[in-house]
């Protein structure tokens, strides 16, 4: 290389070194979060024991900085869909970047998203068109927005305890409390309970309502739409000229054992289907509002309002070739039937322990989607233990099982929701047998450890302290 040359790279480049910058000052992660981020989150992983360091991370797999492999049952919340670093999806974004593409100039046509909209509506053949934005409480606000402007109407139901965001469209159908408190007024959306179709009934006659958002199965605690409550809830809502809307950020992209979590019910084609998550490959984020043309032709009815609904980011060329990536992988690696038979096999696994833990009260879900619950015990030496951490708070006993899985075990795994006795496991949906038997073996000691009265109900101790210092 010629002095020239290298003068023009390194002008090019300037000083910034990532990995320097990485090595000189990645040990100061936790305080930099403390003193300029959320200061509670450091707190809080600090008081659990979850202040780990990690270093790397590949699959369904990280390490720490001593080296140290762990399980990720968690994948960033159901990020992770395809793991940590897929091959084909960095490929993707690596073939993209070096493209160097004229991407948002925002009065041209780029190729990459037609592309990904026909990909994802060849797995939604009753749908049309596509809105792409930055996440899944994006693709959610896109869904009450067209929900509301193609039906006129200014109301939205929604279900006890669903989460689908916490914008402030989003958190207006919101179904816990916890989130709403403090950021009133919100929109005038009006909850019913999951599977309640008579409360939906009543609702739909006042004749104001757009929609009914629901999740197929429930983030928080992990509950599932009864049988038949989606199909016949989308002939009430089409009696009354109203719009089903299936929030499948979380549950879509094979999470479920299909490709959408709807599709397990025979007949169910919702109006607008919202989608993010998995699909951005762990990388790039990126939301997905997917609906019937007649709703998008209502929404961007002449060239005036070509611009009524956007987003600054919405398909940007990283985020369309991530997502075009993930789902050239799902087809070529069959995702969605890995999913149905290694979901099958842990839960079998998982729902064999019922009878032998006391404290163990249910196991459900569907494909990589499992809820682990617990319950009052039958005997009067763990039922006092039981009521006392109740008393304390609610919840406390599932996340003494998720601290051992993660300190004892180096399995990361999250309580469903607050005031939940609860785990989720959504793993990568890349998982195999020898994952779920180490999850299986170590939850079996962990519950074991419960029921002996060992070190378990230390930590307990100390988490009852916590939480009533925090009242």
């Amino acid at each position: 290389m010629t002095t020239a040359e290298s003068a023009s790279d390194s002008s090019q480049t300037g000083d910034f070194d990532l990995g320097a910058l990485l090595a000189a000052r990645g040990a100061e992660r936790y305080e930099l979060h403390s003193r300029y981020l959320n200061h509670q989150l450091p707190r809080m992983l600090h008081t659990i024991g979850f202040d780990k360091v990690y270093e790397r991370a590949e699959g369904a797999h990280f390490w720490d900085a001593d080296g140290n492999d762990h399980l990720d049952m968690l994948a960033g919340f159901g990020v992770m869909g395809l793991g940590r670093h897929h091959p084909v999806v960095r490929k993707a974004l690596h073939d993209v970047l070096d493209a160097s593409l004229a991407d948002l100039t925002r009065f041209d046509c780029q190729p990459l998203p037609g592309l990904l909209a026909e990909r994802l509506l060849a797995h939604s053949p009753h749908l049309d068109r596509v809105f792409f934005g930055n996440s899944g409480t994006e693709a959610v606000e896109g869904a009450l927005k067209f929900a509301r402007y193609a039906t006129g109407r200014p109301r939205v139901l929604y279900c006890d305890h669903a989460f689908h965001g916490l914008t402030t469209g989003s958190l207006s159908v919101n179904g816990e409390a916890g989130f709403r408190d403090g950021f009133a007024p919100l929109l005038p959306d009006t909850a019913v309970p999951l599977g309640d179709l008579d409360a939906l009934a009543r609702e739909l006659r006042r004749g104001d309502v757009a929609a009914l958002i629901v999740e197929p199965i429930q983030g928080k605690g992990v509950h599932a739409a009864p049988p038949g409550y989606l199909r016949a809830a989308q002939e009430l809502l089409r009696r009354h000229k109203a719009l089903l809307i299936a929030d499948e950020v979380q549950t879509g992209l094979g999470r479920t054992g299909d490709f959408y979590a709807y599709q397990h019910e025979e007949g169910v084609e919702p109006d607008l289907v919202c989608v993010a998550k998995a699909l951005s490959g762990g990388y790039v984020p990126v939301g997905a509002t997917i609906g019937r043309d007649w709703i998008f032709r209502k929404v961007f009815s002449s060239m005036d309002r070509v611009l009524v609904h956007s987003a600054s980011f919405g398909a940007n060329a990283q985020a369309m070739a991530a997502g075009l990536a993930v789902l050239s992988v799902m087809e070529n690696e069959r995702i969605v039937a890995r999913v149905r038979a290694t979901g099958e096999l842990l839960r079998s696994r998982l729902t064999g322990l019922v009878d032998t833990y006391e404290l163990l009260a249910d196991v459900r879900g569907r494909g990589l989607m499992i809820g682990i619950e617990f319950g009052r015990p039958r005997s009067l030496r763990l039922r006092s233990r039981w009521t006392m951490l109740q008393a304390a708070r609610r919840g406390l006993f599932a996340q003494m099982v998720v601290v051992p899985l993660l300190q004892r075990h180096r399995i990361l795994t999250q309580v469903s929701g607050d005031h939940m006795e609860v785990i989720k496991l959504i793993p990568p949906l890349i998982i195999d047998e020898a994952d779920v038997e180490r999850f299986v073996d170590a939850f079996t000691a962990v519950m074991d450890d419960a029921h002996d009265g060992g070190l378990i109900w230390e930590f307990g101790r100390t988490l009852v302290k916590q939480a009533v210092a925090d009242r």
